[in-house]
């Protein structure tokens, strides 16, 4: 350990604190350089302990310690990753937070925060409960983790990337083996060099040969059993004691983590936990949190935020006891896109949605864009059906940077596509707020015995002065896997030229379509790498190399009336 300070800022680097089985975990603390007790934040992550930054937490009274977790970076012991069973993450988070609370510098009492595997981190130690423990900011953690996402597809490209740039590397240098050794070497050569070659790869059960252990053992295990629940928050809930402050996305691939708050409304283990943990949701992806635009997309200085402000301000109710009305906030705000405000809201779901049925229209043709389909409130009588070829060596591009975290996008970027189907409203004459899940029931034929389809739900934006299209934001996206639309965990093939009922269940939105925007349902058969292809052949995708193409063929007419159902909120 070594020490130095500055502007009335204790550094102290390396602090060793022990677990009580021996293994010596290692973290860097800062803490205000004055006499007396304050209270202290603890962060516990997989992905190299902070080394700066935590001034403004100090600045505001805590001491903070950022710490690697068992077998990362300096930290002794062995590593098992999150998607195993059992691991000493619980355990070793309880030993550090009371290590801290017995420090002499320390007022006994303790704070958590860190998003994502740092989130995971904070509930299985707050499930151990830790009488130091006053209060948690885990935020963008799913309520479960299983290799498959949205019933049954596996998502290779944030997957594949974070096995290899972010875990792989510390585990190579810790091996012995060969570079790269930190995360920033490896996504370098990944992002530079050989992006394709780990995208194109197939067959995915043959990705963990390249990878070190334990991780190889780990994704083995993982993609052998894509189905298996790991994490079971809903019995951890039942154990948790202190309130939780969670962020989330409307474009996060964790948004999962929205259902933690009616979770710990509902099974919490005391009044204060089940009362005061609260959930602010917005136009966000992983990370972007405060931010109000992405590329080209803004969503208006309403959606800006100083996270950390948000996080003082919670830590200084709970582990302080000032009365800055914390416990008075709503236990849920959430951001209304198109509306640019905010709004709150006392669980999520969002009382009050009326489902509001908008039914998928054509004359055989709904592609291209200015050739669409319709949507409306009419139901359709007899109508010829739409279709297209879904081409896995071929799939629809996902819209995304070489970081490979999903982003609000406008989809014009996929219009000149001939495997995309377009069903669209006439300009509104009326604002419509939606807020919630919107779902698709869609009944739809296939040349294969297995395949998938996606709907994304669009807020398509009027012409502009220059006469130019307006953007085409994506609200929201969900997607069905032929074999698992009944069951995760059971398969169930589809007969080829057979009609099947869909539902589409898409994540989790707010949006207002304001008055000459139209609303717009896609039908496609891909998003790749967001999403693994379908190979369509019935066999397993993750295994087999074979892949063919399929005939779509979507339905809307008395018999099968397909149809988008919006969650709509009255003014």
């Amino acid at each position: 350990m070594h020490e130095s300070g500055h502007l009335g800022v204790i550094e102290e680097y390396e602090v060793e604190v022990p677990m009580r089985d021996g293994v010596i975990l290692r973290g860097n603390l800062w803490r205000p350089d004055s006499d007396g007790q304050v209270p202290a934040l603890l962060m516990r992550t997989p992905y190299g302990k902070a080394k700066a930054g935590m001034e403004r937490y100090v600045r505001a009274g805590y001491a903070v310690m950022t710490q690697d977790t068992r077998g990362r970076y300096a930290s002794d012991g062995e590593f098992v990753l999150f998607s195993e069973d059992q691991t000493l993450d619980g355990r070793d988070g309880y030993d550090t937070i009371e290590w801290l609370a017995a420090q002499p510098w320390c007022d006994g009492n303790i704070g958590t925060f860190g998003p994502s595997y740092n989130a995971w981190m904070q509930w299985e130690a707050a499930a151990e409960q830790p009488p130091s423990l006053r209060a948690m900011c885990a935020d963008t953690i799913p309520m479960e983790l299983t290799s498959v996402d949205w019933w049954g597809s596996f998502r290779p490209g944030r997957r594949v990337k974070w096995w290899l740039t972010t875990i792989a590397p510390d585990l190579r240098r810790r091996a012995g083996m060969s570079p790269p050794h930190t995360p920033a070497e490896a996504r370098r050569i990944f992002e530079e060099t050989e992006l394709n070659l780990w995208l194109g790869y197939l067959p995915w059960k043959d990705l963990p040969r390249h990878m070190p252990e334990p991780l190889a053992t780990y994704a083995r295990n993982w993609l052998a059993d894509p189905a298996r629940p790991r994490w079971k928050f809903a019995e951890k809930h039942a154990r948790v004691q202190v309130p939780n402050l969670d962020f989330s996305g409307y474009f996060d691939h964790c948004n999962g983590t929205i259902y933690h708050l009616p979770g710990m409304q509902k099974n919490a283990a005391t009044e204060v936990a089940r009362k005061q943990t609260k959930l602010i949701l917005g136009p966000y992806n992983h990370g972007g949190f405060g931010k109000r635009k992405f590329g080209e997309i803004d969503f208006g200085p309403q959606a800006q935020f100083d996270k950390t402000d948000i996080m003082i301000r919670w830590f200084d109710h709970w582990l302080k006891g000032l009365d800055n009305g914390v416990d008075t906030d709503p236990p849920l705000r959430y951001f209304v896109m198109g509306s640019g405000q905010w709004k709150s809201a006392e669980t999520w779901p969002v009382p009050g949605a009326e489902p509001t049925e908008l039914y998928l229209h054509s004359d055989g043709s709904a592609n291209p864009v200015d050739a669409s389909g319709t949507l409306s409130a009419e139901k359709p009588g007899d109508e010829p059906a739409d279709g297209y070829t879904y081409d896995p060596r071929d799939p629809c591009p996902t819209l995304w940077t070489t970081g490979l975290f999903t982003l609000p996008s406008d989809r014009r970027e996929l219009e000149y596509r001939d495997d995309i189907l377009y069903y669209r409203t006439e300009p509104l004459t009326e604002e419509i707020e939606i807020t919630g899940h919107p779902e698709v029931v869609l009944y739809a034929a296939s040349s294969a015995p297995d395949t998938d389809f996606f709907a994304r739900l669009v807020d398509e934006h009027p012409d502009g002065e220059d006469g130019q299209p307006g953007p085409a934001l994506e609200i929201c996206y969900g997607m069905v896997r032929a074999r698992h639309r009944n069951s995760w965990q059971e398969e169930e093939l589809i007969e080829p030229g057979e009609v099947v009922e869909y539902r589409i269940r898409l994540g989790a939105t707010a949006c207002r379509f304001l008055k000459g925007h139209r609303i717009r349902l896609e039908i496609t058969s891909s998003d790749f790498a967001n999403h693994d292809r379908n190979h369509n052949t019935g066999g397993d995708d993750l295994a087999e190399m074979e892949m063919v193409p399929a005939d779509q063929t979507i339905l809307h007419s008395a018999a099968h009336p397909s149809r988008l159902i919006l969650p709509r909120i009255s003014d």
